[in-house]
């Protein structure tokens, strides 16, 4: 946006400032001229003053002259040798009362002075200049130019000055002074010195103009910079989300209007957060500067690429014929991001998912078209990232449903409406009860039972995995503090959970306000949880160890390091998968990876949880491997804290141990 106030206002600075340096220039010329003017006054009055003198002190019998008018023949003969002497030219005397006596040009006529007459009787009025100024005790200097005359220099001064003798004044001189050659003196000095002035003057003003067209180009920089910025991305250079829009709802105009056709392309960084987490956001900040930088590669003149958010880029292709076009530009983009970066030093892959939609195929309105490439876009990631995908009208129904369940959940969280179920864990004998895992549940008003898998990873998403979590602990605690010592309660954490600076004194407090010990409680740790942000998770682990709180890791066996998170932190139980369990008595390989597992475990002081325990062979095997813990259908299912049967489970404990130990000589005799 222009500013036209504010460049009004710099073009009349800048002409007040011109205008100011030429009021200078033309001062300084007036000031050289007056002060010659004035030079050449005070060297015509000092000229005046020193012939005044002069005559004084050298014309004999000069007071007859003066007083009485009566020249004596050598006053005469003086007066004419004193006729041109220096600059003076001519002059005339005056008596005391103003009447002029005699004009040096009368010197030259030979009879002057000798017919014995009174000078001043042929000379006309008196001088006003003699009578008023001079004998008022004032010099009277006038500058006149004689250009024209030939009795005339091209300047001179008339100059009345007293002739003083004794003291007293005898008469009046006035002295023409030749001023031609001083003047031009005075004004090449003047001149050189005004020149000086101006030059100076004119630097400054040339400085100033200099400055001015910085100052003006650096404004317009400025504007230039905050229109940029107003539309583009300052971190990519790609367009912003409103400018994208802007870019779209032309294209959508000029396909109306019988234009080419357009598609919009929205990008997803796939693995961008682990760049975060691992190397930090200047190395994000260069990941999606590069980003930008192969997609400007990718597009043609008259695509646009933006960045709309985040990790999240968009693509507005134009010239679009049919769907292959779309295609082939989504799969050079895929390809093209799939390469790594170089990152701080490192090299980093990223990948990126990518959500395609076409005007006029998949929607008419430019809003309703961004919706259908973020639709787009979210089938591409649930197909397994690193691919593209277009728009799907039953995966639209899907993520309204899903929309919808996440608004539920939200209100079933709010009113504690979910409820815990809890599995008995037993020691290895299968007999003794050691503690339940907490199970959570939630039953739908419309729906019935929801699966914890489908509402779960919905709660993580949407981020309400949090307050969820943190209420199922308070729960836990608060049943397990009912239940008789030693029973303890296990707990699963959400990798969302180490993500929030909470989890430490959520727990504290959940121990706190139900009065559990600490030792009764065990939380349970997914293995991809310690794939990324290890430093973190580890010292939030640390403490809650540190608490007395156990610490268990799920799922053992079906991650990517599950052996160098072993060493890096002290689990107290780990837990063998289901997976193990299923094809544990009928798979050699099987059995001897689960015993591999165990004796490992053992020799690092780590306990051992088998899940899914749903036949006595598998039970009888893991007890021969010396599995420490059971769970499973074989031995109770996850039921509501009113269901469980722990408090007479002394009495259970005889039916059940006689039939595990038939069962455990029949499959030793077998063997």
């Amino acid at each position: 946006m222009k500013h036209p106030i504010r460049k009004s206002s710099s073009w009349k600075s800048l002409g007040l400032w011109i205008a100011g340096v030429t009021a200078g220039l033309l001062l300084a010329g007036a000031a050289v001229r007056e002060a010659a003017l004035k030079h050449l006054n005070a060297d015509a009055e000092h000229t005046a003053l020193q012939y005044a003198h002069m005559l004084a002190a050298s014309v004999p019998d000069l007071e007859p002259l003066l007083t009485r008018g009566q020249p004596s023949p050598a006053a005469l003969e003086q007066l004419r040798r004193l006729r041109k002497a220096g600059d003076v030219f001519r002059f005339k005397m005056f008596a005391r009362d103003g009447r002029q006596l005699l004009v040096s040009d009368d010197l030259d006529r030979p009879s002057f002075g000798g017919d014995g007459k009174q000078l001043g009787d042929d000379h006309g009025a008196k001088s006003a200049h003699v009578r008023d100024i001079v004998l008022g005790g004032r010099n009277y200097i006038e500058l006149k130019e004689g250009a024209g005359r030939a009795d005339r220099p091209w300047l001179y001064s008339e100059a009345y000055v007293p002739v003083l003798k004794n003291g007293g004044i005898l008469g009046v001189v006035e002295v023409y002074v030749d001023q031609t050659a001083r003047r031009d003196r005075i004004q090449s000095a003047f001149v050189t010195v005004g020149g000086v002035v101006a030059l100076v003057l004119m630097l400054v003003g040339v400085m100033g103009v200099s400055q001015w067209r910085q100052r003006m180009h650096a404004h317009r920089q400025a504007e230039e910079r905050m229109r940029y910025l107003a539309k583009h991305d300052a971190l990519s250079g790609a367009l912003n989300r409103a400018s994208f829009n802007d870019v779209m709802q032309r294209a959508a105009w000029r396909c109306d209007t019988g234009g080419a056709g357009f598609a919009v392309l929205c990008i997803d960084l796939d693995r961008f957060k682990e760049i975060n987490d691992s190397l930090g956001h200047s190395a994000g900040d260069e990941v999606l500067q590069q980003v930008a930088q192969r997609l400007r590669g990718l597009v043609r003149s008259g695509d646009d690429r933006a960045r709309l958010g985040g990790d999240e880029f968009a693509v507005l292709q134009s010239g679009v014929r049919s769907p292959d076009d779309v295609a082939t530009l989504a799969k050079r983009i895929v390809e093209s991001l799939a390469a790594p970066f170089e990152v701080a030093g490192e090299t980093v892959t990223c990948g990126a998912s990518v959500g395609a939609a076409i005007y006029g195929v998949d929607a008419r309105a430019t809003d309703q078209l961004m919706h259908m490439a973020d639709l787009a876009l979210y089938r591409a990631k649930a197909g397994g990232r690193g691919t593209f995908s277009f728009y799907d009208g039953e995966l639209d129904m899907q993520l309204q449903a899903r929309r919808e369940l996440s608004r539920d959940l939200r209100a079933a969280i709010a009113a504690e409406a979910l409820t815990l179920h809890y599995q008995p864990l037993y020691a290895a004998d299968g007999v003794t009860l050691t503690g339940y895992e907490a199970l959570l549940r939630w039953s739908h008003a419309k729906r019935g039972n929801i699966p914890p898998s489908d509402f779960i990873p919905l709660a993580e998403d949407t981020g309400l995995i949090v307050p969820l979590g943190a209420w199922v602990l308070r729960q836990a605690c608060a049943d397990a503090a009912r239940w008789p010592a030693p029973l303890s309660v296990s707990v699963n954490l959400s990798a969302a959970q180490f993500r929030d600076d909470q989890l430490v004194p959520t727990v504290q407090a959940a121990l706190g306000t139900s009065g559990l010990d600490a030792t009764r409680l065990e939380l349970e740790i997914t293995e991809s949880l310690m794939m990324t942000n290890t430093e973190r998770v580890v010292q939030t682990l640390r403490a809650l160890a540190g608490m007395g709180v156990s610490i268990a890791m799920d799922d053992f066996g079906t991650g990517y390091s599950s052996l160098s998170y072993l060493w890096r932190f002290p689990f107290d139980k780990i837990k063998i998968d289901r997976a193990f369990t299923k094809d544990l008595a009928d798979d050699e390989k099987v059995s001897l990876i689960v015993r591999s597992i165990i004796s490992l475990a053992h020799a690092l002081q780590i306990r051992v949880n088998a899940e899914g325990v749903e036949t006595t062979a598998q039970m009888v095997a893991l007890q021969q491997h010396g599995c420490d813990e059971l769970q499973g259908f074989l031995l109770g299912r996850p039921a509501p804290l009113a269901s469980l049967t722990h408090l007479n489970a002394a009495s259970a404990s005889s039916a059940r141990r006689s039939t595990g130990a038939a069962a455990f000589l029949e499959q030793a005799a077998s063997v």
